[in-house]
């Protein structure tokens, strides 16, 4: 028995090893493709329900049933008003949305909310000037977790750039509770940009993109100090953005690609 129990360490041990090897060599695993879905609104994000799909730009949003394809409704707002809508997510039957007035300045954030069925805004939660450019929100454990991006490059203010992007955890009423700076590594990949999307897993794990790269980085919290942890990337077959989970298949992700204007459904490995 202590044989059998030293060969599976061994094994274990092997395969970590491994491991290490591959993302040291930049081999991180792949996310598959399920399926393509065109829609014009898909420039910031994407977010969805059991029968649809909602595809995000600045300021409008596009309603696409999931079986078909087809768009089935549609918002657009003053984009006077509604500036720069970054992502979505579904929360208690309605759709809660970051939004930011990208790339002015000073920078002001916002969470506008519509009902999914009507397409309608219905509510507005303003957090002015402060930590950054609000870019997702995300409810879970009974509180709202919020990303405010900050720029190197067009979009950010003097003294402040991409190293001061930071995750927000509020109480259900917007307290501010704590507060997280990215991982360096992950810093250096977003580049003079910024975390675009970022959700919790089911395994408790932070999920994030950036803008640009067709990655996937897994995050979680410090066991002390104040910066997140770097665990794991995952390659996309899109580059960055935001994304939504998807509500009816476990660990599915939707996300999109802005150069063909596609929503895209992918499993994560």
């Amino acid at each position: 028995m202590f044989a059998f129990i030293l060969r599976l360490s061994t094994i274990f041990l092997a395969l970590l090893v491994m491991a290490e090897v591959a993302w040291a060599d930049g081999a991180a695993p792949a996310a598959t493709v399920l399926a393509h879905m065109e829609a014009g609104e898909a420039h910031q994000g994407v977010t969805n329900d059991a029968h649809h799909v909602y595809a995000i730009s600045n300021s409008a949003i596009g309603k696409y049933d999931r079986a078909s394809g087809k768009r089935v409704a549609a918002w657009s707002g003053d984009p006077q008003v509604f500036i720069h809508i970054n992502s979505c997510e579904m929360v208690s039957g309605r759709m809660a949305c970051a939004m930011s007035n990208f790339p002015n300045v000073p920078m002001d954030s916002s969470v506008e909310w519509f009902d999914p069925a009507t397409m309608r805004h219905v509510r507005s939660h303003s957090f002015g000037p402060g930590h950054g450019s609000l870019t997702w929100i995300d409810w879970h454990d009974g509180f709202w977790w919020a990303c405010f991006a900050n720029y190197t490059a067009t979009g950010g203010e003097a003294g402040r750039g991409t190293q001061s992007t930071v995750l927000v955890k509020y109480s259900a009423d917007f307290v501010e509770r704590e507060s997280w700076l990215f991982p360096r590594d992950v810093l250096d990949r977003f580049g003079d940009f910024s975390a675009s999307g970022g959700r919790w897993g089911r395994d408790g794990m932070l999920y994030v993109t950036g803008h640009t790269r067709p990655e996937m980085y897994v995050l979680r919290l410090p066991e002390a100090g104040g910066r997140l942890v770097h665990v794991r990337t995952i390659t996309l077959p899109t580059g960055g953005q935001a994304f939504d989970w998807d509500a009816t298949r476990p660990d599915t992700v939707w996300t999109i690609s802005r150069d063909k204007a596609e929503l895209v459904q992918s499993r994560l490995p």
